[in-house]
């Protein structure tokens, strides 16, 4: 699973051909002991939880990068090499 970016303690990942459960683009973010799945490029929450100060990082960065992220989503799901993008600063 590639790692996309890393800030504020959040680790976002996008994996290959992941679309069998959520069936949409979608990252995982891992916070400490929290999972979770946020679609793209609406940034809504599909499963888990992490804390509440830490989705809306998660939800500004989505809306920043969401092109980069849906580029990214195309190259994952034919199994092709991600790209790693830029934290939220």
């Amino acid at each position: 699973m590639p790692v996309v970016s890393i800030f504020n303690g959040l680790i976002v990942y996008m994996y290959f051909l992941d679309t069998k459960q959520h069936k949409q683009p979608h990252i995982h973010v891992k916070y400490a002991e929290h999972e979770a799945v946020f679609s793209i490029p609406e940034g809504d929450l599909l499963e888990g939880s992490i804390p509440k100060a830490k989705t809306k990082l998660i939800v500004a960065w989505i809306e920043l990068r969401k092109e980069d992220l849906m580029a990214n989503w195309a190259l994952a799901v034919k199994g092709e090499p991600i790209y790693q993008l830029e934290p939220l600063k």
